[in-house]
């Protein structure tokens, strides 16, 4: 279990951040929703200590994630950014780097087997030789993906993990994070901007408005009204065979 307590963070020049906090569960997937400058992407950081909030709190199973040691904090949050830098490594190489918080005087055939078994599931066995600067940026997210799992993180934060991807790898990709994330039991909390691909793969959804929460909860969140006060915009939210989808007016 997670728990968000009242994250504040600023630049000098502006609050990003105004109180924001929500619990989630082991094993569920919750959407970060809002219009760009809301502070999604602000909160992932804040979250894993890249950026140090003025206030607040984050608690994973009942433990401190900011009281943590960087070792532990390795061990216990895995993360995936928007964006990442090119290195002249293999994506075998990269995928074994999620390992190092376990790493002690060389690496043991057990970050060997783990980094084969999540290249699997990932879809990467084929591409482990090759070079990250060779690879597309869809393939590059999906490298980074596997460097995060491989780390076994009770927490996995994505900051727009599909942005990069074909609508069929946006759907392999979220459809397997979140059955890894039943499996396992760690939580996943993603920053995503496709409406119609939260509804499919969340448990939960957070909008953030202007730096606050306006709402979260399940799918009963997920209205016009809401949709409406959050980004402005007319929409219908619609049943089709059994699932939610939103249509822009």
């Amino acid at each position: 279990m997670i728990e968000i307590r009242d994250i504040h963070f600023s630049y000098p020049d502006a609050e990003i951040l105004k109180g924001v906090g929500f619990t989630a569960e082991s094993g569920e997937v919750v959407g970060l929703l809002g219009n760009n400058g809301a502070g999604k992407s602000t909160l992932v950081t804040c979250l894993n200590r890249i950026r140090k909030p003025q206030r607040g709190e984050l608690f994973i199973d009942g433990q401190s994630a900011f009281q943590m040691s960087r070792n532990a904090l390795a061990r216990t949050i895995g993360y995936v950014a928007q964006k990442n830098e090119l290195t002249r490594s293999t994506v075998f190489d990269c995928v074994l780097l999620g390992r190092k918080p376990y790493i002690k005087w060389s690496v043991s055939q057990e970050d060997l087997d783990l980094c084969h078994k999540i290249m699997e599931r990932v879809g990467l066995l084929n591409y482990q030789m090759r070079y990250l600067d060779e690879l597309s940026g869809g393939e590059l997210q999906k490298v980074m993906l596997a460097r995060a799992l491989v780390a076994q993180p009770k927490l996995l934060l994505l900051d727009e993990p599909t942005s990069n991807l074909d609508p069929r790898n946006q759907y392999e990709m979220m459809a397997l994070v979140r059955e890894m994330a039943k499996e396992q039991g760690f939580t996943v909390v993603t920053v995503i901007h496709d409406l119609n691909l939260a509804l499919r793969f969340c448990d939960k959804f957070y909008f953030l408005k202007e730096g606050r929460g306006y709402c979260y909860g399940g799918l009963e969140t997920v209205t016009p009204e809401t949709l409406a006060a959050v980004y402005g915009i007319k929409t219908q939210v619609l049943d089709v065979q059994d699932r939610k989808i939103v249509i822009i007016e």
